[in-house]
């Protein structure tokens, strides 16, 4: 992003939020979030939803720090105040906890709503709340989530679903794939093409220079020298020394176990897991409900937390804002990188 995306009053960050699934705990945490004062000093937030929605859950939480300011699009957005765009005009039933159709067409309308700004030039960025990946499904969105909607909308066949808390940066080689075909779905060509994205991303991103990446084998212990598999040797290792000839850092393969249950992520800038859950699990046991979701490789900047729409606690006033707090910081910290690296190279242009 260009720095014409920020106010041009106060140089401010816009930073979009899409409310999710209406019937979860987005608003929740959304709220909670906005109603600290201070973190308003940071940027000019848009929550993309609906006003109606967003007065109920105010009222049923009892939240009185807080009030919304109702805009058409983010152009109009007041920097000192919570804005938000009304994405329907329909009348939205809140059935708190209960997956809807209207509540995944809402989610839907939402996103459209904030990828078009985002195309515009209106946002730096954008956080999005929990959605529902099976209500959400439509003619218009079939994606098997927020990565690949994104990725899809932006132009990237294969963006990296990269997972932050801290300095532990997770990313999935395969991302939202049913476990039986992980091992058909790597080959040298994307384990490659992921590497590639994960040390711009932490380059460009995260302001980390010549980083280093570990990638963790398929099977249990790496294989066992073919014992237990041959995907490490015959196509994560080659693909590691193929990436290594381009100047790229990556290291292993290495059993994931062992390498999460030893602490040696703390040696390295990423991890690049094979699947789904072998980064996950190990991800979400460290940073304790305090993780981050980014799409990496993407032109705009895009984050969430690390949790789902939680429908077993909505509405109880009990869902934590720490993952959906570290989002935004999250957002604000990348827009300004990709801002300060893209100074720097025009700088030695």
């Amino acid at each position: 992003m260009q720095n014409q995306n920020r106010d041009s009053k106060n140089n401010r960050l816009r930073i979009g939020i899409t409310h999710g699934d209406i019937n979860g705990i987005g608003y929740e945490v959304i709220i909670k979030t906005l109603s600290d004062n201070r973190i308003l000093e940071l940027f000019t937030p848009i929550v993309y939803g609906h006003s109606k929605v967003a007065s109920f859950y105010k009222k049923h939480l009892n939240n009185p720090d807080i009030n919304f300011n109702l805009v058409k699009d983010a152009s109009q957005a007041h920097p000192k105040r919570v804005n938000i765009v009304n994405c329907t005009e329909d009348d939205l039933h809140i059935e708190m906890g209960q997956s809807t159709a209207v509540a995944g067409k809402a989610a839907f309308e939402a996103l459209e709503m904030a990828v078009q700004d985002l195309r515009n030039d209106l946002l730096d960025a954008v956080v999005t709340a929990p959605i529902n990946k099976n209500n959400i499904q439509s003619a218009a969105f079939q994606f098997p989530g927020h990565t690949e909607y994104f990725s899809a909308s932006f132009g990237k066949d294969e963006p990296l679903m990269l997972m932050v808390w801290n300095d532990l940066r997770v990313g999935t080689l395969t991302g939202h794939i049913p476990l039986k075909n992980v091992s058909s779905a790597i080959s040298p060509s994307l384990i490659q093409q992921k590497l590639a994205i994960f040390a711009k991303s932490l380059e460009m991103d995260f302001g980390i220079n010549k980083p280093k990446i570990a990638v963790l084998g398929l099977n249990p212990h790496a294989g066992d020298g073919g014992v237990l598999g041959n995907e490490e040797t015959e196509v994560i290792a080659p693909a590691i020394a193929n990436v290594k000839k381009e100047g790229i850092l990556a290291f292993g393969p290495y059993p994931a176990d062992g390498f999460f249950g030893s602490g040696s992520w703390k040696k390295y800038d990423g991890v690049l897991a094979m699947y789904h859950d072998q980064g996950l699990a190990p991800f979400k046991s460290i940073a304790a409900g305090g993780g981050v979701n980014f799409t990496a490789g993407l032109s705009i900047v895009r984050t969430s937390p690390a949790h789902g729409t939680a429908y077993e606690i909505s509405g109880q006033n009990v869902a934590s804002e720490e993952s959906f707090r570290q989002a935004l910081y999250l957002a604000i910290d990348i827009a300004n990188q990709r801002l300060e690296y893209a100074s720097d190279r025009a700088n030695v242009l």
